[in-house]
């Protein structure tokens, strides 16, 4: 029988970084009053932060009132999961900032007015990768 060494494995933060860049699409957890939430969201990795466009609305109220947040990116095949999490501090680019924002190669992804740049400050990235054994999978009739 396995151990969990030879299933799960830490990956290195440089290695996090890279499936960061990798990717474009994610989930944000922020606070709203009293209430945890999470939502999809597409975003790019620049300077060592991730940086997304919002409207108005939920996300950008809570993390006026809460800077703190977490995103979370993930991917498998038939061998393997991995999952990459950055906790860190958000907040709206204003100015210079938002207008050097505006370069970067962020595009929403539904064609939704989003006015607003949002800046991820990552204080902790960790991701782990997983070995799958999915037996079920081939107990699947084919044809």
């Amino acid at each position: 029988m396995d151990n969990n060494h030879d299933v799960v494995t830490e990956l290195p933060e440089l290695d996090c970084w890279e499936l960061l860049r990798q990717e474009e699409f994610g989930r944000l957890a922020f606070h709203l009053v009293n209430e945890v939430h999470i939502v999809p969201i597409n975003y790019v990795v620049h300077r060592g932060r991730l940086v997304f466009r919002t409207a108005e609305g939920s996300k950008l109220l809570g993390i006026t009132m809460n800077q703190d947040v977490a995103f979370e990116i993930d991917r498998y095949d038939d061998e393997r999961a991995m999952s990459v999490v950055v906790r860190g501090t958000a907040r709206e680019l204003q100015g210079e900032e938002a207008d050097e924002a505006e370069k970067l190669e962020l595009r929403p992804w539904v064609p939704t007015a989003k006015f607003s740049i949002v800046e991820i400050k990552p204080v902790e990235v960790t991701g782990r990768m997983f070995r799958l054994d999915r037996p079920w999978k081939h107990m699947r009739p084919t044809g």
